[in-house]
């Protein structure tokens, strides 16, 4: 399957930008009449047929068209501390796309490692893990957002903090609700701060576990990720 993604269509044709149209007939050598595959970021599949195969803008037929295409009954947001390492952060966002992830937020934390990051490129990253995993839903990727702004302002029902300190915490898997929207707070290799933790369970988090081990920030997070997904199986 040639899978495309094409962020504004209407209508009954649609045009590949120059990148895309580069790859499908330079790369994979696509001819008039051929049949490829687009996602819109927002729930939308459509089958096309290339109508003028030109590499800077490939136009193409839109044949048929399906909305909502894998749309769930829950929506998943996790807030997460992103790495010193900037690559292991990127592994967090392909493997959560391709398990089922709807909003990401990079959280600045007291022990934080990184301040800042460059979206630009993290959305390119979702965008090729959405289609490779065959997603019509480009998941959300929020601005950096300092900790006490994102916890004081959270409206969602279900909100949890993952984190190592010691005390009793349920874990995850036993405090999801089938299709109930989540959000989960991962933390720096640092961890929380016990006040940024205090400063949650006053606002309505509630402490959670993700098991015995001791996890990296990114493997907590595609953990998280992948519990709340087959929670809602």
């Amino acid at each position: 399957m040639q899978l495309f993604y094409v962020p504004d269509i209407s209508g009954a044709e649609a045009f590949l930008n120059e990148a895309e149209s580069k790859h499908a007939i330079k790369v994979l050598r696509l001819h008039n009449d051929d049949t490829i595959q687009l996602v819109d970021g927002k729930g939308g599949f459509y089958k096309t047929k290339i109508s003028d195969a030109n590499p800077k803008k490939c136009r193409l037929k839109i044949t048929n068209t399906q909305t909502d295409f894998g749309k769930k009954d829950f929506h998943l947001h996790i807030a997460i501390a992103p790495t010193k390492n900037i690559d292991r952060f990127e592994w967090f966002l392909e493997k959560a796309t391709e398990i089922g992830i709807d909003e990401i937020t990079t959280l600045l934390t007291e022990h934080s490692e990184r301040k800042t990051v460059k979206t630009e490129r993290l959305e390119k990253i979702l965008i090729s893990a959405m289609k490779q995993s065959v997603k019509a839903y480009l998941p959300i990727l929020n601005e950096i957002a300092p900790f006490h702004d994102l916890v004081s302002t959270a409206t969602c029902k279900n909100k949890f903090i993952a984190h190592c300190n010691d005390g009793e915490k349920n874990h995850l898997k036993n405090a999801v609700e089938k299709g109930e929207d989540v959000l989960v707070l991962i933390g720096p290799e640092g961890d929380f701060s016990p006040d940024e933790i205090k400063f949650a369970k006053e606002h309505g988090f509630r402490e959670i576990s993700l098991g015995n081990s001791r996890l990296r920030t990114e493997t907590a997070g595609v953990i998280a990720c992948h519990i709340v997904n087959l929670a809602n199986e």
